[in-house]
């Protein structure tokens, strides 16, 4: 059995008083029966870790480059991320592969690198609006899939469903649209990988809230959610959690 994650990526929001969510959610949640993660802006991850330690709670990062070390500047390793806390990183998001201009190549030399420095990476996938509404789902993302993952990469891999045109917006498939594509990767994943992609949890994003995750946890083939803006606060994200911990 897959275990449930319910993971929250914090983009770029977050200061020092942000870290009393995390003690809030110690409190909501001391015994969860889900994987929980959080991944906050690299200005917070190691204090962050401070406040989670001796709990079950992960921390991540947001991305990382594919080299180790070097004249990089502003850039940040997989090792470093691992050294200030973090065991999860996010690769692939569509705001990266938006604003960055990151490949599928890129992410793919990038989740090298987590899986290098010992990090589990979370690799997104997802179609615009435009790529929706001429039916190419999901050519988009089984090709975006293919693209990211390594020939060698392992079954603790997280992927993530997140339609573009769902983030943020408050718009959300149907369960059958979510249904359709989950099913389409865990194919791709069984087919390239057998056993192993049958090991890889598969996450759906995408304006997930308190109100509407049950229902989407009840799809096959979700085991959980990566969460942007509800999981800034343990009043929103505690919901999503025990929603999951219930499905």
């Amino acid at each position: 059995m897959r275990r449930k994650l319910a993971a929250g990526n914090w983009k770029m929001n977050g200061l020092g008083p942000a870290l009393a969510e995390i003690a809030d959610l110690r409190a909501n949640h001391p015994a969860p029966t889900v994987d929980l993660l959080i991944c906050p802006p690299a200005t917070l991850l190691s204090r962050m870790a401070q406040v989670a330690a001796g709990t079950a709670m992960s921390l991540g990062g947001q991305t990382c480059h594919p080299a180790d070390s070097g004249a990089h500047t502003g850039e940040i390793s997989a090792s470093m991320l691992a050294d200030a806390g973090a065991s999860y990183v996010i690769l692939g998001h569509s705001e990266r592969r938006a604003d960055q201009g990151e490949t599928d190549t890129d992410i793919r030399v990038r989740v090298t690198a987590a899986l290098s420095a010992g990090l589990t990476p979370v690799v997104c996938v997802g179609e615009t609006l435009a790529q929706r509404e001429a039916g190419k789902t999901l050519a988009v993302v089984t090709d975006q899939l293919t693209g990211s993952l390594p020939d060698d990469t392992p079954g603790l891999t997280v992927v993530a469903y997140e339609p573009v045109w769902a983030i943020g917006t408050g718009k959300v498939p149907t369960l059958d649209q979510i249904a359709e594509v989950h099913t389409a990767l865990r194919k791709a994943l069984t087919d390239r990988f057998g056993t192993t992609g049958d090991e890889m949890r598969l996450l759906y994003g995408g304006s997930v809230k308190p109100g509407n995750a049950a229902e989407i946890f009840s799809v096959p083939d979700v085991d959980g959610a990566l969460v942007g803006g509800a999981s800034l606060t343990a009043q929103d994200f505690s919901p999503i959690i025990a929603a999951l911990e219930t499905a």
